[in-house]
């Protein structure tokens, strides 16, 4: 919880609250809010143990970090053994090797006539003429 806090910013805190409570009174103000996070703690497993035992022997090994949506997602990537099935089909790195030599237009065999600008049509990666200084644009009506 408090794993960004450095030295500096501890000893600024212990001074405030020397600043805020007094010394003689800072001892008591300790011990009180140890005692309510004891307190909220045990409350919290308490209600965690109500509702393992609410929902029953079937959900005895339930764990309350799997609700963390980033804990769920990281669990269904790494247990699943369909999606490591796909994860281990697709090459990443090939397909952006593909994609950039496309973009290049490297002349890779691979890469789609019609995207070359071979025989399929135009080469769609090409940059067009700028218009002639009296020449409109074209006109697109499905862009309108």
């Amino acid at each position: 919880m408090f794993n960004d806090i450095g030295g500096f910013e501890l000893v600024a805190l212990v001074v405030l609250a020397v600043l805020i409570f007094g010394p003689e009174k800072l001892p008591k103000v300790i011990q009180d809010a140890a005692g309510f996070i004891r307190k909220i703690r045990s409350f919290s497993e308490n209600a965690k143990q109500d509702i393992r035992s609410e929902l029953g022997p079937e959900f005895k090994d339930f764990d309350f970090e799997d609700l963390n949506p980033k804990t769920f997602i990281r669990k269904q990537l790494t247990e699943n053994e369909d999606l490591q099935e796909i994860r281990s089909s697709f090459d990443l790195k090939k397909e952006i090797t593909e994609v950039a030599d496309a973009v290049n237009d490297r002349g890779d065999s691979s890469v789609p006539a019609a995207v070359n600008g071979g025989p399929g049509g135009p080469d769609l990666l090409k940059k067009r003429d700028a218009p002639e200084p009296g020449e409109r644009p074209p006109f697109d009506a499905d862009a309108t």
